[in-house]
């Protein structure tokens, strides 16, 4: 099988996730490759996301570490086997590989949820604000990369899976263009609230004792609970959490933040009274 020179977050996930069987199963890797009759370096690529996986490979792996829940063996078969050649892939090779992963974890999530504290959501960005957004990136970049980040972005919103967000007051008053911009954007976001598969609240600046106020976090949900993903921003790109501890504890801030959040009415109403200020 081809080995692969940059496997994407998806093939990684599904290679962490026969690691972690061969390991629960106390197997070696060299043990593992001999139950295969394969050599060691098979296996090393194959847990490496270097190399793929068949069904039928999968599937005795999956004997041989003793795993029984058919469900998640459904599941990481179907993410080995998946063979989806998405929109995204008309920029690999013009943007960096997160923006790439971004989009092929969008169109296999099952849901989202986010926490915004001093922007709006990409998902929720006008093209305006999206480029005011990306113009502040330093070092600066060219225009072409500039229209390349904000299409992308654009194409990334045609998404209608189920979308949880709640977003700071914080997020909905920094102008980070102008105030043309900003109403713009305020009267953007409250159109979307009316959407079927989204779900807007907002975080007031009244509200006492709230200490998450840079929990910004975006949790995307898999085919089951221990599939789910948390992306998280970092100064040279995005990072994607999985281990379960992280998952349960994102799990919980997400409930926290959402529990002190006004309700879905309220938040419009918010929004709108935002929208009159300027």
């Amino acid at each position: 099988m081809t080995t692969r020179r940059e496997p994407t977050a998806r093939q990684l996930r599904l290679a962490v996730e026969l690691r972690r069987l061969r390991e629960a199963s106390g197997l070696s890797a060299r043990q593992a490759a001999a139950l295969l009759g394969v050599s060691p370096v098979q296996v090393s690529h194959i847990e490496s996301g270097l190399s793929g996986v068949s069904e039928e490979r999968l599937r005795r792996l999956a004997s041989h570490y003793a795993c029984t829940d058919g469900e998640f063996i459904d599941a990481l078969v179907a993410m080995a086997t998946d063979r989806t050649r998405g929109w995204w892939e008309e920029y690999r090779g013009l943007l960096p590989t997160p923006f790439l992963d971004m989009a092929e974890l969008d169109h296999h999530a099952a849901f989202h949820q986010e926490v915004a504290i001093l922007h709006v959501p990409g998902r929720l960005q006008t093209e305006a604000y999206a480029r005011a957004v990306f113009s502040s990136r330093v070092p600066e970049l060219t225009c072409e990369e500039l229209e390349l980040r904000v299409r992308h972005r654009m194409a990334r919103q045609a998404s209608d899976t189920p979308y949880e967000v709640v977003i700071h007051e914080a997020a909905l008053r920094i102008r980070v263009s102008d105030r043309a911009a900003s109403k713009a954007q305020l009267a953007r976001l409250g159109e979307l609230s009316e959407a079927d598969h989204i779900t807007l609240r907002v975080v007031p600046f009244d509200l006492d004792g709230f200490s998450r106020a840079s929990s910004t976090m975006m949790y995307v949900g898999g085919r089951l609970p221990k599939l789910d993903t948390v992306v998280r921003d970092a100064p040279h790109g995005s990072i994607f959490i999985d281990s379960e501890a992280q998952l349960s504890a994102y799990r919980t801030r997400f409930r926290k933040v959402h529990a002190v959040s006004l309700d879905a009415d309220s938040s419009r109403d918010a929004i709108h009274k935002l929208a009159k200020e300027l």
